[in-house]
């Protein structure tokens, strides 16, 4: 009786292994009254593999149709004859293709008539295949193949001899889902059996049988896992990509197949499950295993039925400005409403701080994290939370990106944190873990960050401030220097900070000078005075972590800095004072060059009614006196009159016309007409056409391209816009400032051009004796009038006073019609009624009483006339 059966596997040229399509029981049938060569572990007999491999080609996988004709019960197997789907008889293909031979005894053990015309017909076809040399019978090879049975002793040796190659393989037995024993068909004379796991899975374990000879029992889905590979590769013609080698010295890689990746169709089956630690193996190729992974979770299949699918929640995702740095893997952010949230980058840690290894980069990986983000704008996405534990606080997973670049990934690269290693269930993952996994890997072989050969060079920080002795040898240097550099390491209240120096590796204590800040509470017991907490948290936001620029003037009694600190230019005393968060101490201000400026945002406040101006009444302030009397205990300085007139020319007029840049004609500007012929021609060669790479650092001195007339000039970057991808540049010889887009910036690197070989010609400057309105329009009309006045003209100057910050105080005049000194620019500028003399005058201008006196008769002129500022009165009122 015929049979219908699939062949699942081949055993030798002449034995087949059946699998019923019924009831899926498994039989072995040997091929009646042929004879193959045998494959054998201590040496396969010649053409044993070829006569294997060319019946496995002609039935493996195939639905046949057999008839047992006899048993020969000794070996306990069934002799037969298949019929292939196409009608062939499968012992006359294998005699005739000279696959197998003849028995000798062919026909003598059943006495059929049927039988005996078979065998008579083999014989036939035998003489045929030895008379055509095929098969079996070929003269010209030997037929020996060498098949090497062990595993490869030197594992690694033998990966990186075969890494990444597309080696010909047969699947010769399926041990579970993801472990498979293979033939390597490495040249055609040499095999090399092996087993081989697939990359990038974790299948579960199929039943199986222990040293001890006892059946193990499987996972679940182990079985349903194995029958699934079985069907689809059993004794299949594959291609064999090596990739690595596990603990055990056992091969991963992957499988071709012209259907795919089976390691993709287990996945999608929910089969199996990714494996983190081939992610590094795999690279890209690891995001289609995801993906496979992520449908199976979606819907529930097999290994998933109980996995709960997390609901996406919008509230998680959000837009953020980072407001501190922790450590390389711990931020604080601040969202649109104001909130600060601590947040841990998914997937990603720190250098350790008990590995000796990697303990001394905490300081550069936090500082490179500072670098890239304090102050920016990011995108956060929550990825998931981890709970509360002893020790640890609960803490939110979250991804960050800045100028859509993943910040853990850029740690990684960088050699600044590793790669978490997560459990199985732990979901609360990077979205991009293999991709995290790939680069950690990368930044191991260059050696980048705390993967190189040597630590770096550290030594402990100077605390500049700890003692009056300490701070006093600091204090000359700082004194001497101008903008120093430094990082606001810590915010103590509105107008105190820790600063840190990194060019001297010092820290000290930084005061605000010119103001008074409400004092904020120190512990729980005490109570902030009113705005000081505001205060505090106006400049944590503005100042914690950033880069600043320091001017020291003093020293406190107890070894505090006393100066000005600015961010991006900004005094930041000013801003708080703009706030309505400090006051003005009239006597540090006046001392420190800034009163001006600082008064002028004090009563900007107050105008305004912020902070603690909230219920200000301009009427209820007495009227200040023009000189504000001296405190009997301290020795006031005194200031000498000067002549020191200069021949200028007003490069630029600034804000409400309070802010001047000027030349001092002379051999500055003669160097500079030189430069410029030089400079100009230099950026009209194609050769020098550079743009400057990546975005301008704000300070950096650059080559940019003034808008009006096309041409190149030197400057130096005062602000920069990411999103609109400009700089607001300085032109440090002409004084002007607009935005520039980065494409015509070029770096400013030739020494002929710099600034040391000729400084800025564009001096910081204002007119003595002087107030300019704040009013729009006012202030406008101002503008115009002093532009009127000294636009493309050679003028005079008397350099009346230089500030501590190189700003001059001026009085102008016009040669050409200003015939003495009482003839000034500044008194005709107060008799049109285009500026006032301010009520509190600095102390440098009390030792000018005759032009004060001169100016205030010009004053009351414009007043009488109602000229200008003084059109419906007076336009200050009480407020000075």
């Amino acid at each position: 009786m015929a049979i219908v059966a699939k062949v699942k596997s081949v055993l030798s040229g002449d034995t087949l292994v059946l699998k019923s399509t019924k009831s899926g029981a498994e039989k072995t049938l040997s091929l009646a009254y042929v004879s193959a060569p045998r494959l054998r572990r201590e040496g396969d007999e010649p053409f044993a593999f070829q006569s294997r491999d060319a019946l496995r080609k002609l039935a493996v996988g195939k639905e046949v149709t057999f008839t047992v004709l006899y048993n020969v019960a000794s070996m306990n197997r069934d002799y037969g004859v298949v019929t292939l789907p196409d009608g062939q008889n499968l012992v006359e293909v294998v005699i005739q293709e000279g696959i197998a031979k003849l028995r000798d005894d062919a026909g003598k053990r059943d006495d059929q008539a049927i039988n005996e015309t078979l065998v008579e017909k083999l014989r036939i076809y035998e003489s045929q295949a030895r008379s055509s040399e095929k098969g079996v019978w070929s003269l010209e090879d030997d037929g020996r193949i060498e098949c090497r049975n062990d595993s490869p002793s030197d594992a690694a040796g033998f990966l990186d001899d075969h890494k990444q190659k597309n080696i010909d393989a047969i699947v010769e037995r399926v041990i579970s889902g993801d472990r498979l024993a293979v033939r390597l068909l490495l040249e055609p004379k040499l095999h090399q059996q092996l087993v081989l796991l697939l990359a990038g899975i974790r299948a579960p374990l199929s039943q199986r049988i222990d040293t001890k000879g006892l059946i193990q029992p499987g996972e679940e889905y182990g079985e349903e896992a194995k029958e699934f590979i079985e069907l689809r590769l059993l004794q299949r013609s594959v291609k064999v990509t090596l990739l690595g080698v596990s603990p055990q010295g056992q091969m991963i890689g992957t499988i071709g197949h012209p259907a795919g990746n089976i390691a993709e169709f287990l996945l999608v089956q929910g089969l199996a499950r990714c494996a983190d630690f081939h992610s590094t193996m795999l690279g890209p190729a690891m995001a289609i295993l995801r993906a496979a992974e992520a449908n199976a979770k979606q819907n529930k299949l097999r290994l998933w039925k109980q996995h709960v699918v997390k609901q996406k929640d919008s509230s998680n995702s959000f837009e953020a400005t980072v407001s501190r740095v922790m450590n390389a893997d711990t931020l604080f952010v601040r969202n649109k409403a104001g909130v600060e949230k601590k947040i841990n980058l998914s997937s990603v840690r720190q250098p350790k701080p008990s590995d000796p290894s990697q303990s001394p980069f905490q300081a550069e990986a936090k500082e490179f994290l500072r670098k890239k983000l304090i102050g920016k704008h990011v995108r956060v996405n929550i990825d998931g939370k981890r709970p509360a534990t002893d020790g640890f606080e609960e803490r939110e997973m979250a991804t960050v990106t800045f100028n859509n670049k993943n910040i853990a990934l850029l740690l990684v690269e960088s050699g600044y944190a590793s790669v978490i290693r997560h459990r199985r269930e732990d979901e609360d993952r990077s979205p991009i873990w293999d991709e995290l996994s790939a680069a950690e890997e990368v930044a191991r072989k260059e050696q980048k960050g705390m993967y190189a050969a040597k630590a770096p060079q550290t030594s402990k920080m100077v605390e500049a401030s700890e003692t009056m002795q300490k701070a006093k040898s600091y204090l000359s240097f700082l004194q001497r220097q101008k903008r120093v550099p430094a990082i606001v390491d810590f915010v103590s209240s509105g107008s105190r900070f820790k600063v840190i120096i990194p060019k001297e590796n010092a820290r000290l204590t930084f005061v605000l000078g010119g103001i008074r800040c409400p004092r904020t509470a120190r512990n729980p017991s005490e109570e902030s005075e009113p705005f000081g907490q505001e205060a505090l948290d106006w400049s944590s936001r503005k100042c914690m972590q950033r880069d600043v620029e320091i001017d020291v003037e003093d020293i406190d009694r107890v070894g505090g800095f006393i100066g000005t600190m600015y961010i991006n230019r900004e005094s930041v005393a000013k801003g708080l004072v703009e706030e309505g968060f400090a006051s003005v101490h009239a006597y540090s201000a006046e001392k420190s060059g800034h009163a001006n400026e600082l008064f002028a945002a004090e009563n900007k406040a107050k105008s305004g009614k912020k902070g603690m101006w909230h219920d200000y009444d301009p009427s209820k302030e007495s009227q200040e006196q023009y000189d504000a009397p001296t405190n009997g205990n301290k020795k006031e300085e005194t200031y000498e009159q000067k002549k020191d007139y200069r021949d200028i020319v007003i490069a630029n007029i600034e804000g409400n016309a309070s802010k001047l840049k000027i030349q001092i004609v002379g051999t500055g500007t003669a160097a500079l007409e030189e430069l410029m012929s030089s400079f100009r021609n230099f950026h009209s060669l194609p050769a020098n056409n550079k743009p400057i790479e990546g975005p301008p650092k704000v300070g950096e001195y650059v080559a940019a391209q003034f808008s009006e007339d096309g041409s190149w000039y030197r400057g130096r970057v005062r602000r920069v816009d990411r999103g609109a991808k400009e700089a607001e540049i300085l032109y440090i010889d002409y004084g002007n400032v607009e935005n520039v887009p980065w494409k015509k910036i070029r770096p400013l690197t030739q020494p002929q051009y710099s600034v040391q070989k000729l400084r800025g010609q564009a001096m910081d400057a204002t007119l003595s004796f002087l107030q300019f309105p704040e009013q729009t329009d006012y202030a406008q009309d101002a503008i115009r009038e002093l532009e009127h006045l000294t636009a493309n003209k050679q003028l005079v100057a008397n350099i009346d006073y230089t500030a501590p910050d190189g700003t001059l105080h001026l009085t102008l005049y016009d040669p050409n019609k200003s015939d003495r000194t009482e003839a000034s620019l500044n008194a005709e500028i107060v008799y049109d009624g285009y500026a006032r003399i301010p009520n509190k005058l600095k102390p440098f201008e009390r030792a000018y009483p005759e032009m004060v006196s001169l100016l205030r008769k010009k004053q009351q002129e414009a007043e009488y006339d109602h000229r200008g500022i003084w059109e419906y009165g007076d336009p200050f009122g009480e407020d000075e």
